[in-house]
């Protein structure tokens, strides 16, 4: 995972007055960092109307639809923290990890996603992380099962 992540990628102590804002801002930083084209956003919000990537523990994970693919120029993650929180339909969001996946990579990078996010203690630190370095720390030592990216 250390080369889907960068700490040009992560956001730390921003604000969204609700999920689409805090979308909009996760899609903005893969466009920043040359992830996406811009339509990418879009279907982003497209994802979330279809099916929430609220997971669990505070944490959201917006991607595209399998059909944005077309959008992404190279996998990468990227990570925005909002302390205060967002409203994700009813869950209270402090931690969004947006994915910009290439051909069947989505599937193994949302599964090593979930070992690290579905820990309360793991989830507790990045929520709270006080630099990009401490998200990096956490978020490298991910493997992503390649069989699942398959």
């Amino acid at each position: 995972m250390a080369e889907l992540l960068t700490a040009d990628a992560v956001r730390l102590g921003r604000a969204a007055g609700d999920r689409a804002a805090a979308i909009d801002q996760v899609g903005a930083v893969l466009v920043e960092i040359g992830a996406v084209d811009p339509d990418y956003v879009a279907a982003m919000h497209e994802r979330e109307a279809s099916v929430s990537t609220f997971i669990g523990e505070g944490v959201a994970i917006p991607h595209g639809t399998n059909a944005s693919r077309a959008h992404v120029r190279r996998t990468a993650l990227t990570v925005v923290q909002f302390p205060d929180g967002v409203d994700w339909g009813g869950h209270d969001v402090r931690l969004c990890v947006g994915i910009a996946a290439r051909d069947t990579e989505q599937v193994g990078v949302l599964s090593a996603l979930a070992r690290v996010l579905m820990v309360p203690e793991q989830a507790a630190e990045l929520r709270e992380a006080p630099d990009a370095d401490t998200v990096l720390r956490i978020l490298r030592t991910v493997e992503i099962d390649e069989e699942m990216a398959q």
